[in-house]
């Protein structure tokens, strides 16, 4: 059966609005990027009616490491599909503890447990949980302009605007900014859980912290007794030319979150993993938590040829050199619109093009669209526009990126009349 192509474009377009999101469906009308998700591989996607081809350079926040319809991954899926489904989360699986054995052994230090969800929300909600649970204690600390996902505890995380119109914030949630040791060493005190951080804030506009930051924050946790949460979900699995981004900082959290890219782009999973220790927790109450369709059995062996390809020492070395490529090809762009461009935010290929102004992002955005690619600006930051090409690109497609991103800026500059 065909599935891309059964109706026209204004067809999908109105059915959407009608079924789905009427909002979604008029925003995308009134900026002019109506673009419907049609055939898609490796770094590229096409609209529906096959008018228009993007690369992707936003790749659903990390969903797309390996590109669209990776080879290896949709095999793999497809031999799974003759044998496995959802399985049963009550009961034991082999194909949970498999997995589960593989991250162990691939995760920073001890953290020799797994807990599986859906997405990366679940998971945050459920470091979250465990957090409170573990310690006796309420207070949750995030970054201001970072971001954990829409769920519940994962919500109450975030900054006001995401969670403002669904009431007031759960009690206990407070913000200290990113990459300041003293408002961290302000913030925490005996009542204290855990501090939460991304890597990376994608959200925030991709602030790289200093190399130290994250060795104080842990030393700050141990001193008061409280967990550090990393959220890897957008900079796991070789983003950033390492495996796990935490490993530039050189430090160990107590429960590291992964998301995303764990999925191939074809059956969504994240993972929760912890310290054997806090495992615990949960021997005396085995279902206290539980996620249905986390961890399906069908998903596992995806996840697990995820890993093995993120995993290969030639597969990060090439993320690094094209990182040193993309670096190279920026300082040129940098020099051709000085007007514009303020420099490059980058850790592997975690990218972020901050300019001068909070125009300068959605017009970069919505211009960059026209000239092929697809990127999105960082929504607490709009200096920024977010960068994240597939992993997978060779430097062809890199050197195409920028060369589209070079037309797109010059015309962001006409735009908005900088000169």
């Amino acid at each position: 059966m065909k599935h891309i192509g059964q109706d026209s474009k204004e067809d999908i377009v109105a059915r959407y609005s009608l079924h789905v999101s009427s909002g979604k469906a008029e925003f995308f009308k009134n900026v002019g990027i109506d673009f419907v998700f049609g055939r898609r591989e490796g770094p590229y996607v096409w609209d529906a009616a096959g008018e228009k081809r993007l690369i992707n350079c936003h790749c659903n926040g990390g969903v797309f490491n390996l590109g669209h319809r990776h080879p290896r991954v949709i095999r793999t899926l497809i031999a799974a599909l003759e044998e496995l489904d959802i399985g049963n989360h009550h009961l034991l699986s082999e194909q949970r503890a498999r997995l589960a054995e593989r991250l162990a052994s691939l995760t920073p230090g001890d953290l020799s447990y797994t807990v599986f969800g859906v997405g990366g929300g679940e998971a945050v909600d459920l470091a979250l949980k465990l957090a409170r649970g573990a310690t006796g204690r309420t207070k949750i600390v995030s970054a201001a302009g970072g971001y954990h996902g829409h769920t519940g505890l994962a919500l109450a995380t975030g900054d006001e605007a995401y969670r403002a119109p669904f009431g007031p914030n759960l009690p206990g949630f407070m913000q200290v900014p990113f990459d300041d040791p003293e408002a961290l060493a302000g913030a925490l005190d005996a009542t204290t859980a855990a501090v939460i951080f991304e890597t990376i804030p994608a959200t925030c506009g991709m602030p790289v912290p200093d190399l130290g930051f994250f060795r104080t924050a842990k030393a700050l946790c141990e001193r008061v007794g409280a967990l550090l949460i990393i959220d890897e979900v957008q900079t796991g699995l070789g983003r950033t030319g390492k495996l796990w981004g935490i490993e530039h900082f050189d430090v160990v959290p107590d429960i590291l979150v992964i998301g995303k890219g764990l999925s191939g782009g074809v059956y969504p999973i994240s993972a929760t993993c912890l310290r054997a220790d806090l495992q615990s927790f949960f021997h005396e109450n085995p279902f206290i938590h539980v996620s249905t369709f986390g961890g399906a059995e069908v998903g596992c062996p995806v996840a697990l040829e995820v890993l093995e390809i993120t995993s290969a020492p030639p597969f990060l070395e090439h993320v690094r050199e094209l990182a040193g490529f993309f670096r190279t090809g920026f300082e040129s762009l940098r020099a051709r619109h000085p007007e514009l461009v303020v420099g490059l935010r980058q850790l592997g290929l975690m990218m972020g093009v901050e300019m001068v102004n909070d125009l300068c992002g959605p017009v970069l955005t919505k211009v960059a669209y026209d000239h092929g690619l697809l990127c999105i600006y960082a929504n607490n930051n709009r200096k920024v526009t977010q960068l994240l090409p597939p992993l997978t690109i060779d430097r062809a497609v890199a050197q195409e990126i920028l060369e589209r991103l070079d037309l797109a800026l010059a015309e962001t500059k006409r735009v908005l009349a900088i000169c």
